[in-house]
């Protein structure tokens, strides 16, 4: 996977310069815009030095980066802008460079109606489409499929087991399945009053959206509500009359008129949200609004306001291995290829939001003879990434999943892939995880679980793990998911 990672840097990176030197006209636009002369030719040793020429072509790189351009989707609807102000890609891209609306200050309608967000709509183009146009259109994605049979107080997540081997650090992504974008689940009311009660108790530590966020934070808001009416009809229902959502689960109901979308979203969905949108003079990603309640050892208000490269500075390798795919995923990704990802950890009990000051970082720091394996957790963020068709933004969202390690017992595989992490993973990158807390009592039960499975035939005896071809589940993860709800 290491050697594939390399590969695709060297072969996209020799792409773009190739583009770079043989377009003039994008090189020329490039250049002037950073004051850089295009005739003639430098003296000898009066050139830019690595470090600098290194992020010179990187800024350039992503300050002309855009995604696929979607306005050409409003033409499939009744309502449509394209049609009113219709231009080419190359017009629109000769805008985009010009006139991007801001995202740092809120969009005024008087100074900014024409101006474009990274998808190519202007905000004339998005109030005219008005609320809750049709996103599944515009975005390439499907609605739901409406969950008939799902039952509120049955329901369990789906059991993911997103481990791998060998264990390098990568994003692990795959194509997101849109019938799981948000997960409910049993827990559903106890986890929105706790959610509630979080952000009484930490306020702007764990929801807050910058200015020139508004317009992503409502298309966020929007699509949720969409798919949660669709996915669950029989428990959420939307009014556009008199703009109120119906929850049958909690038995209320929500202004979407008087409430803000983040504290819609807040009120009614059990999941963690991070808006990234891209800096219109770099190019390059921040963190500009969300809300995030299931963090470990961080919190939102540490975050916000930085970049992606800054975000990620305390994961190991990100800047050598994965900064610059990261920033070039970032830059390109289309709104219709959503993806997901999980990353995981050992707990001991259900630690959800761990801001740095909490008492329950002093488990982490002993292995506690009196701790036992009823006590240790798998712990799961399972986690999507989707651009949104209209802002161009680029939204996080995660759940904290918690499953004991117990289970693993009767999961084909799953105790022999964890034993060859816990024992064999990259020294930095297991620190990282912090699971050493755990592993006293982890890994003793494991290696039982390995040698039941091997006597009763579960697994071979000289099976050498690797990734699962279920991943991120597990083989009969389906039936043992469907009996313990009960069908």
């Amino acid at each position: 996977m290491l050697l594939i990672l390399t590969w695709l840097v060297a072969t996209v990176s020799l792409g773009y310069f190739t583009y770079f030197f043989t377009n003039g006209t994008v090189r020329k636009r490039l250049l002037l815009s950073f004051n850089v002369k295009t005739a003639g030719t430098p003296r000898r040793g009066s050139g830019l030095d690595t470090n600098t020429a290194s992020a010179f072509y990187q800024d350039n790189t992503y300050a002309s980066a855009f995604p696929p351009n979607r306005r050409h989707a409003s033409r499939l609807l009744n309502s449509s802008p394209a049609t009113q102000e219709d231009q080419s890609s190359d017009d629109l891209e000769s805008r985009q460079a010009l006139q991007l609306s801001p995202t740092t200050d809120t969009a005024n309608q008087k100074k900014h109606l024409h101006h474009l967000t990274a998808t190519g709509f202007s905000l004339r183009d998005i109030l005219e489409l008005g609320d809750f146009c049709d996103y599944a259109t515009l975005s390439g994605i499907a609605l739901p499929c409406a969950y008939h049979e799902f039952d509120i107080d049955k329901a369990l997540p789906r059991p993911y087991r997103p481990f791998r081997w060998a264990y390098h650090q990568t994003m692990s992504m795959t194509r997101l399945e849109p019938d799981w974008w948000l997960e409910l689940n049993r827990d559903y009311k106890a986890t929105i009053a706790w959610r509630q009660q979080t952000f009484e108790k930490h306020g702007d530590a764990v929801l807050q959206t910058l200015p020139g966020s508004e317009l992503a934070a409502k298309e966020l808001m929007e699509m949720c509500l969409q798919f949660l009416c669709a996915r669950y009809p029989h428990y959420f229902s939307l009014n556009t009359e008199d703009m109120m959502l119906h929850n049958e689960i909690l038995g209320n109901k929500t202004d979407l008129r008087a409430t803000p979308p983040m504290h819609v979203l807040l009120a009614n969905v059990p999941e963690d949200f991070a808006i990234m949108l891209r800096d219109p003079t770099t190019g390059l990603y921040t963190f500009r609004g969300g809300m995030i309640m299931s963090s470990l050892g961080w919190s939102l208000g540490t975050k916000l306001g930085l970049t992606l490269d800054e975000i990620h500075k305390p994961v190991p390798d990100y800047q050598e291995k994965m900064q610059f795919s990261m920033n070039r995923y970032f830059s390109k990704m289309p709104t219709d290829k959503p993806i997901q990802r999980g990353s995981w950890g050992l707990e001991i009990d259900k630690p959800l939001f761990m801001p740095p000051e909490d008492p329950h970082c002093k488990l982490r720091q002993r292995q506690d003879p009196e701790h036992t394996i009823d006590r240790v957790h798998l712990r799961v963020d399972w986690q999507t990434l989707r651009r949104l068709p209209l802002s161009g933004a680029i939204v996080f969202n995660f759940k904290g999943l918690f499953t004991p390690v117990t289970e693993f017992r009767d999961e084909p595989y799953v105790p022999s892939l964890v034993l060859k992490v816990l024992k064999e993973g990259r020294k930095g990158l297991m620190e990282y995880k912090d699971t050493w807390h755990t592993e006293h009592v982890v890994v003793p039960y494991l290696e039982k679980c390995e040698r039941e499975q091997v006597e009763r035939g579960v697994i071979e005896e000289e099976w050498e793990a690797r990734t699962l071809d279920e991943a991120p589940f597990f083989p009969g993860w389906e039936e043992k998911w469907e009996r313990q709800q009960g069908f």
